[in-house]
């Protein structure tokens, strides 16, 4: 038998608490352990990207609507 696992995956030995496992399982709706943990990692990785693009919403970071030649040509 190989030891040979999806590529990108790595097997870790970690200690999870069983009650949060088992609540972000039934939030996910995930029926496994392993896909649970994907999951959630998933669900960081995306709240992370929410968060930036929020950011720059707010803040207007690369955003150049405050450059008239810009804006002029938006509303041609």
């Amino acid at each position: 038998m190989s030891d040979i696992y999806t590529v990108g995956m790595v097997k870790r030995l970690v200690d999870i608490d069983g009650d949060a496992l088992d609540r972000a399982q039934r939030i996910l709706g995930a029926g496994t352990m392993k896909d649970t943990v994907n999951r959630a990692l998933q669900e960081v990785i995306d709240l992370d990207r929410r968060r930036r693009f929020i950011d720059r919403v707010v803040t207007s970071d690369g955003v150049d609507l405050d450059d008239d030649e810009v804006m002029n040509d938006a509303w041609r």
